[in-house]
């Protein structure tokens, strides 16, 4: 394992993206990792953006700033284009029911995951999107075992297990190793 893992992701206000960065670091935890976890949030309740950086490590860390992503999960098109730039070597997952025009100039990997849509599709409503995401994610997420981040799901989650399962294995199983 390299020195320091980085996630970044990024939406709006109940999208649960600060959930997601939860998520993502007590799995790590769980594993042993030192993690650390900051986010950022506008003042409005709902439908401000918001930001979780998550930064896995086995050694110290010296900073919990994410300052070059190995995985951007983008889901407004505004945390895409503010973020976009940090990518240099890693990968860009964004829902296109949000982000709807990609910067092609970009060098690093750009794939979709249509999050929202998968979720309205298969569950009836958005809400599980950030689950799919975070399956997604865990596909290529090499630090972390995709069942102690699906056991994480099910204990910060404490609602809908069979669904939160579900949304996960339909987000990792969009790609088909690391896609």
């Amino acid at each position: 394992m390299k020195v320091r893992t980085e996630i970044l992701a990024s939406g709006f206000g109940g999208q649960g993206v600060v959930r997601l960065g939860q998520i993502i670091g007590e799995a790590a935890v769980k594993e042993g990792y030192r993690v650390t976890m900051l986010k950022s949030h506008g003042t409005e309740m709902r439908g401000g953006y918001v930001r979780s950086q998550v930064v896995i490590s086995k050694e110290p860390i010296d900073s919990p700033i994410v300052e070059n992503p190995d995985i951007f999960a983008a889901l407004s098109l505004a945390a895409y284009n503010s973020f976009k730039h940090l990518v240099t070597r890693g990968i860009i997952l964004y829902d296109p029911a949000f982000v709807v025009e990609i910067d092609d100039t970009l060098t690093c990997r750009q794939k979709p995951v249509p999050a929202k849509d998968l979720s309205v599709q298969n569950f009836g409503r958005p809400v599980f999107a950030n689950t799919i995401m975070l399956g997604a994610i865990s596909r290529h997420l090499d630090v972390l075992n995709r069942d102690t981040v699906l056991e994480s799901i099910l204990h910060v989650i404490p609602k809908f297990h069979e669904e939160n399962k579900r949304a996960f294995e339909i987000g990792y199983s969009l790609f088909n190793g690391k896609g």
